[in-house]
Formats: C-alpha cells, structure tokens, sequence
C-alpha cells in the first residue's frame, strides 16, 4: 500500500470510530473570560488584541478590566465583539478588600452611567464577605440593571450568594476553580440562575479527552455553560489560540447541538449584540 493509501485508510478508520480530530469544521466560540489591563495596552494594542480573539475563532468575550478604561478601549472599537463588565477594582490593589470599600460601590454606581456594562465582575470574595454592605449594593445594582455578576469564588461562597440574593443572575468563573464536576452539577441542579464557565478548567479533557463525569454535566446542563480563556496576566494573550484549539478538541466529543449551545449560543442568548 502507498504512503497516501495508509493515509487515506486510517482517515477512513478514525471516521468509523469517530475520532474527534476529524470533526466538521471548528465551532465560532463566545470567550466568558477576558481581561484587557492596564499591563496588555502596549503590548497588545486594541487591535492587534482583538485579532488574537478572532484568529482563535472568537465571535463574541466577555471582558473586564483593571482599570476599566480597558474594556472601553476594546468596546470602542468593537462593540459587537466586546461584552462590557465593570470590575470593581480600582487598582489591583482592590482585590482583597474590595467589597470592604464603600469607595468601590460609589465607584461602580458612576461607572454604570455609562450604560453599556453587561455584567459587574470578575470579582473574587470569600464566603465571609457575601454579607458586605458593598457586595449587598452591588448586588441591589444588578438586580435593578439586570446584570450578571462574575465571581471568582469557591463552591461554599457560591451557594452563599445565590442563596443570598436570588434575583441576581451569576456567572460563576472557572466552575469553582477547583469544584468537582458532581459539586457543579449539584448547584446547577439547584439554582437556575446560576451559569458556569470553565476557563482554565484543563480537568475537564485531561489529556484531550472529555472526562465522563464533565460530560454528563454538559449533556444534563447544556444550556448554563461556557468556555473562557482568562488573559489574567499579560502573557495569557498568546494562550487564547491554543487554549481555544484545546476546547474545539473536546468539544468534537459532544453532540453537536450540545457543542453549539457551550461553545457559542449560550452566550449569544444571554448577551445578544448591540
């Protein structure tokens, strides 16, 4: 047999098996977890960066920032690209004690003037602080706006907030971070106003195949995740090309409706374009 007949043979077997390298063409992608700070501005200006989200096949992000002008800068330029989400951080220096500043909550009632947010987060917090008269406001915010918050926060402080604000809708980032699969589905089974990304969630496909337990999570769940990069350093903006690869890889496993609604349509409900 010739070097092309062996080629086109083990095409032919891994199309019998369905091997997921061979799927159709890549599915368009909607990234729940972008930043654009202070740090990435001269590295990546405006336009070179959201070339790096479209080269990876990125119709839509979710992007937030420290400072905020970021995101602008971003949405400026491409508001049907860019989903705008007020961070309330000030300076990085806000991370910790953010949600004990009453200056942070004036903060994000001026910048929510603006009108175009989506979204207030990424925000991390501990379970200790869902009681905060600065996380209350801003919850309040949300509900009045209808507006999701993005939380960088461990299981136990999910719960806490859900349970603790029932009109607000979460999105809830990196699934926990390090929240099994059985512990997301338990909340999603829970709470319908709880969405999951899964940025950084390389547990998911471990060695590039889909891990059972995620997949029956996204096949009972498949309307309440999506995937996400998170550019939380400045040299994550080379990552978002082959991280996205990684994710079109498992997502081949999926029925393809159920691949559809994860890589692209949830967010596209949840966040139609201007």
């Amino acid at each position: 047999m010739t070097a092309r007949g062996s080629l086109l043979a083990l095409a032919t077997m891994l199309l019998l098996v369905g091997d997921p390298r061979l799927a159709a063409a890549p599915y368009p992608l909607f990234d729940a977890h972008i930043h654009y700070s202070r740090p990435d501005w001269d590295a990546y200006p405006p336009e070179r960066a959201l070339a790096l989200l479209a080269r990876a096949g990125v119709r839509r992000a979710i992007v937030s920032s420290t400072p905020d002008d970021g995101t602008l800068k971003l949405y400026e330029r491409a508001p049907t690209v860019v989903v705008p989400f007020l961070r309330p951080y000030r300076t990085r220096e806000d991370m910790a004690g953010w949600h004990a500043d009453a200056g942070v909550a004036a903060y994000v009632e001026e910048r929510l003037r603006r009108g175009v947010y989506r979204g207030i987060g990424e925000f991390h917090l501990g379970a200790a602080g869902v009681d905060a008269p600065v996380v209350r406001r801003i919850a309040e915010l949300a509900a009045e706006r209808d507006l999701f918050l993005h939380a960088h926060v461990d299981a136990d402080t999910i719960e806490k907030l859900l349970a603790r604000y029932p009109k607000v809708r979460f999105l809830w980032a990196h699934a926990g971070m390090s929240a099994d699969a059985e512990t997301v589905g338990r909340l999603l089974d829970r709470f319908a106003r709880l969405w999951v990304e899964l940025a950084l969630r390389s547990d998911v496909a471990p060695g590039g195949r889909l891990d059972p337990a995620w997949r029956a999570r996204f096949l009972r769940h498949a309307d309440r995740f999506l995937v996400g990069t998170d550019t939380w350093v400045t040299s994550r903006w080379e990552a978002v090309e082959p991280s996205m690869r990684d994710v079109q890889q498992w997502l081949a496993e999926l029925p393809a409706e159920v691949a559809e609604r994860i890589a692209w349509k949830n967010g596209a409900r949840l966040f139609p374009a201007p």
